[in-house]
């Protein structure tokens, strides 16, 4: 890639984070995404305990689909944080793709989403979260965009980690950098510790139950979450648990 290439990828992206706070950058970071390559969505997260914590997304599909991965615990997104390497899905409505992934292809499709690319944010040593990309149709991208989407992972991954830490943060907080998607989905892992304080069970197994109760009653893990620690729903009360 040449220099020039390079400078008007870390443009786009300095001009879009340029002015916000903390916790706007994974957003912005989405944003410029778009204006650097052809897709029609894009999300970030960070490689969270037996799911993924979404950072930011393009708009309300990408974030769908990112929440979809995160209720299910599959997908694309999931496969390279664990891999540290690119994971392809050229057509999700394809027998191949709806093999690997079939009910997260199902829900993507439905949603409008054909093909994904999910780029580590880091390497096969470190891997500290994914940048997913989404397209409206299917097929894959050129050999030139895919170098673009490399670059464009190492300069999302580089803001991401320039973003000041818990141990960073000034009195009122504003230092902390997680993004309002991080904030929310505390409530997950909340949920997760009270199913295993209501029913006995490991943090794996509580965390498989809240997904499933969520995909079977058609909301979203963090849905559920919430009416989990606002106590509007128990777990031991529930004979299917």
């Amino acid at each position: 890639m040449s220099d020039q290439e390079w400078d008007r990828i870390v443009g786009v992206v300095a001009r879009e984070t340029g002015d916000a706070v903390a916790q706007d950058v994974p957003q912005r970071l989405c944003d410029a995404v778009l204006k650097l390559l052809p897709v029609s969505g894009a999300s970030v997260s960070l490689r969270g305990e037996g799911m993924p914590v979404p950072l930011g997304a393009s708009g309300e599909s990408a974030a769908y689909v990112l929440e979809m991965e995160v209720t299910l615990g599959d997908g694309p997104g999931l496969e390279a944080a664990e891999t540290g390497a690119v994971v392809v899905a050229p057509d999700l409505t394809s027998s191949r793709d709806a093999g690997r992934w079939p009910v997260f292809a199902q829900q993507a499709a439905a949603a409008g989403v054909r093909s994904v690319y999910a780029l580590p944010l880091g390497d096969r040593a470190v891997c500290v979260g994914t940048l997913d990309l989404y397209r409206d149709v299917p097929g894959e991208l050129a050999v030139e965009e895919v170098r673009t989407a490399r670059v464009v992972a190492d300069v999302v991954t580089a803001a991401l980690l320039a973003l000041p830490r818990d141990d960073q943060a000034g009195p009122d907080g504003a230092g902390l950098w997680l993004s309002p998607l991080a904030t929310d989905h505390g409530e997950v892992y909340q949920a997760v510790g009270m199913l295993m304080a209501q029913l006995g069970v490991a943090a794996d197994e509580a965390l498989a139950l809240l997904r499933g109760h969520a995909f079977a009653g058609d909301r979203t893990v963090l849905e559920l979450a919430h009416d989990v620690v606002e106590h509007r729903t128990r777990f031991d009360d529930d004979p299917d648990s």
